[in-house]
């Protein structure tokens, strides 16, 4: 499975606006929380092998990075990155499969990113964390 975009929308009337995805099946997800970042700082190389996660920002946008795992005890630091921009604008949600790790930038000042995942916390070791400069640029 890839990596791919849940596309939502937004619907903006004389009331405000509503935003909405349609398409995201929220079955299986056991807990969700929101990152903040400071504006300067990317949150980088840290992932599940188990655990998969779905993102959405729900103020300001983000850049994510994901690159998928090929040995998770020594990964190759060359492995392809794929990059995808989320916005506030609708609520596109960006689904991400087990075997990938992220780095996360805020492009905005006070971007708040939703974080959703199938495990609820402690219900499985499955934190992977490498150095933020393990990955050739």
């Amino acid at each position: 499975m890839a990596p791919l975009i849940i596309s939502g929308g937004s619907h903006k009337d004389n009331r405000g606006v509503l935003s909405y995805n349609n398409l995201f099946d929220a079955g299986i997800i056991k807990r969700i929380y929101v990152i903040e970042n400071n504006l300067n700082f990317i949150r980088r190389w840290q992932g599940h092998k188990i655990e998969q996660r779905w993102f959405s920002a729900i103020q300001g946008s983000f850049i994510i990075q994901l690159i998928k795992i090929d040995n998770w005890q020594r990964p190759n630091k060359d492995l392809d990155k794929i990059s995808f921009t989320l916005k506030d604008e609708s609520l596109d949600v960006l689904q991400i499969p087990a075997g990938y790790i992220t780095s996360i930038r805020s492009l905005t000042e006070g971007a708040k990113l939703l974080v959703m995942s199938d495990y609820i916390l402690g219900a499985v070791n499955d934190d992977y964390k490498y150095a933020t400069d393990y990955f050739t640029e």
